[in-house]
C-alpha cells in the first residue's frame, strides 16, 4: 500500500512543479508586452487561458524527462533539493531543445534563442524544487520497512487466574 500511495505523491507532486513550471514560462514571455506602460489592463480570462495552455504544454513535454529524473531519484534514495533542481533544470533544456530544429548533418541545433532557453531551464529549476518540496524530500522511503514493533511488556504476576 505504501508503493500507492508514494506514486500519487509522485503524481501530485508532478502536477505541481507542471503548473508552476508553467506560470514562469508564460509569465516570463509576457514580460516585455507586461513592460509597455501603454498596453493598458491585461484580460484576465486571457491570463487564465495562458496559464492553462502552459500547464497543458510543460507536463506534456515533461512527462518522459522528469519521469526518469523520479525514477533515478527514487532508485538511489536522493532526496537533496539541489539533485532535484538540477534535475528539473535538465527537463527544462530537454523540453526547450526538443522543440527546436536540429540539423543532423553538422549535428547542431538551428534557431536557439537564449532567452527562451534561460527561461525553460530556469523554469525547470523552480518545478525541481517544488517537486523536491512535495514528493522529492522522502525520495525512496517506500522500501524502508517499519522498524520492529516492540513486545509488549508482560503481565504482573498475579493477574493470572491460573497462575498457582
Amino acid at each position: 500500500m505504501s508503493l500507492i500511495g508514494r506514486l500519487i505523491v509522485i503524481f501530485i507532486g508532478f502536477l505541481a512543479a507542471c503548473f508552476v513550471g508553467g506560470m514562469i514560462v508564460v509569465v516570463a514571455l509576457l514580460f516585455p508586452e507586461f513592460a509597455d506602460l501603454g498596453a493598458g489592463p491585461v484580460d484576465q480570462g486571457a491570463i487564465d487561458i495562458l496559464l492553462g495552455f502552459g500547464f497543458v504544454f510543460i507536463s506534456g513535454f515533461a512527462l518522459v524527462p522528469a519521469a526518469v529524473i523520479v525514477a533515478i531519484t527514487e532508485a538511489l534514495y536522493i532526496r537533496s533539493a539541489l539533485a532535484y533542481a538540477v534535475g528539473g533544470g535538465l527537463v527544462g533544456l530537454a523540453c526547450y531543445l526538443g522543440l527546436v530544429p536540429f540539423h543532423s548533418d553538422t549535428f547542431q541545433f538551428e534557431g536557439i534563442v537564449r532567452r527562451h532557453l534561460e527561461i525553460m531551464t530556469g523554469a525547470g529549476i523552480v518545478a525541481g524544487v517544488v517537486y523536491w518540496l512535495i514528493a522529492g524530500r522522502n525520495a525512496g522511503a517506500w522500501r524502508i520497512p517499519p522498524p520492529p514493533r516492540r513486545p509488549p511488556p508482560p503481565l504482573p504476576s498475579n493477574s493470572r487466574p491460573d497462575a498457582r
